[in-house]
């Protein structure tokens, strides 16, 4: 059994304490076998979460400049919660340092930058994974095998959608992530790199697309102690405001280097819908179709059943798949968020432990950014743009 020594940089954030459980947790249901995982360092820039911190992972050293842990000689992984900004100058500094890097998406503000710790990583022979969670659910893996198979034959249409509403109320308190200094590219790297993984995980590389980006409201209350999900103010009188500088959703076509076209939307300010993810792939046998709201079960359409006997069946992945065997018996228990979070955390360790990468790698995070950057570009030209 190998013992990876990790430290969690943005500890005290919604996703330093899911990894720090992750880690925790995840030799509960995979066994060691692979490796475990000891969190021995946590940053966080807030001067009264040391306590907190401390009970989250008894022994770890409590630390407050990230610095601090790329350079502890006892870390093998350092694991980046941090806003956008900070991705790639972390990431870089821990990768020149010979540490292993598990980031949370989106990789880097820019495809440069993403390509930039790629080639870097491949050089020093780290080990490296973005935090795209959402395709390690088991019922994604069950859609591409179906693909791969050639059981819905040539992918011709991808339809993919991702919506929150977390700023749907016009006077929804001002948020980091609305700020384009601390996150550059708004909605499209953080919500809309999601469905792009999707894209990228089972339809392929993009090829080229088209954009249209907006703001709905562009100002904003600042209201202390509120973030995301937080309530609009009873009243504005003597109110800071703050200018939301990104986007807050995004349309797009693209065409994949497959020859398949797309059709992708995201936002946060679709009123109503608390957390809608979907999407749907069309073939020249059959389709296949996903929501969220049932998360582990996928439609799945076949032109080889008999005329008349047609239709759309339903496919719930249960305990045949080895990665939901390791959290239950029976099929239809909901996997969540959290589990696909543990299981990222597993595949990490046992990508470090075993010296051998597995999707998504900051390549893969390269690519997913290349998508970002042709999004923002084609927004401010109103025209298509190509990646290479």
């Amino acid at each position: 059994m190998t013992d990876v020594k990790v430290a969690i940089l943005g500890a005290s954030g919604w996703m330093g304490r899911v990894h720090t459980m992750a880690y925790q947790s995840f030799p509960h249901f995979f066994g060691t076998k692979g490796g475990t995982a000891r969190v021995v360092a946590l940053v966080s820039g807030h001067p009264d979460a040391e306590a907190e911190l401390g009970f989250r992972a008894p022994g770890a050293k409590i630390l407050r400049h990230w610095q601090e842990a790329v350079n502890d000689p006892e870390v093998d992984l350092i694991d980046i919660c941090l806003p956008d900004n900070m991705h790639y100058e972390v990431a870089k500094a821990a990768l020149l340092a010979g540490k292993h890097v598990f980031c949370e998406k989106p990789l880097a503000d820019t495809a440069a930058e993403a390509r930039d710790l790629a080639d870097l990583a491949r050089a020093k022979g780290l080990i490296t994974r973005v935090g795209h969670a959402f395709p390690r659910n088991p019922v994604h893996d069950r859609a591409k095998e179906i693909i791969e198979a050639g059981e819905i034959g040539e992918i011709t249409l991808f339809k993919g959608c991702q919506h929150i509403d977390v700023y749907g109320d016009p006077l929804a308190p001002y948020m980091w992530r609305a700020d384009g200094n601390l996150a550059p590219t708004g909605i499209i790297g953080d919500t809309g790199s999601h469905v792009f993984s999707f894209m990228e995980f089972l339809v392929g590389r993009v090829s080229s697309l088209i954009a249209d980006s907006y703001i709905t409201a562009p100002k904003r209350p600042k209201i202390d102690g509120q973030d995301l999900g937080g309530a609009a103010p009873e009243t504005t009188e003597a109110t800071e405001w703050g200018d939301v500088t990104n986007p807050d959703g995004t349309n797009i076509l693209c065409t994949f280097e497959n020859g398949a076209k797309g059709i992708v939307d995201f936002s946060r300010v679709a009123t109503g819908r608390k957390f809608l993810q979907s999407y749907e792939i069309y073939g020249t046998k059959g389709s296949l179709l996903y929501s969220f709201d049932e998360v582990n079960r996928l439609r799945f359409y076949s032109s080889a059943d008999p005329n008349g006997r047609r239709g759309f069946r339903e496919i719930d992945v249960g305990p045949e798949h080895p990665t939901y065997a390791a959290f239950l018996p029976l099929p239809n228990f909901a996997l969540g968020y959290n589990e696909t979070k543990i299981i990222e955390a597993a595949e990490v360790i046992r990508s470090i432990t075993t010296n051998t990468p597995m999707w998504p790698t900051f390549q893969t995070g390269h690519h997913i950014c290349q998508i970002v950057d042709a999004c923002m570009d084609s927004a401010r030209q109103r025209a298509w743009v190509d990646i290479a």
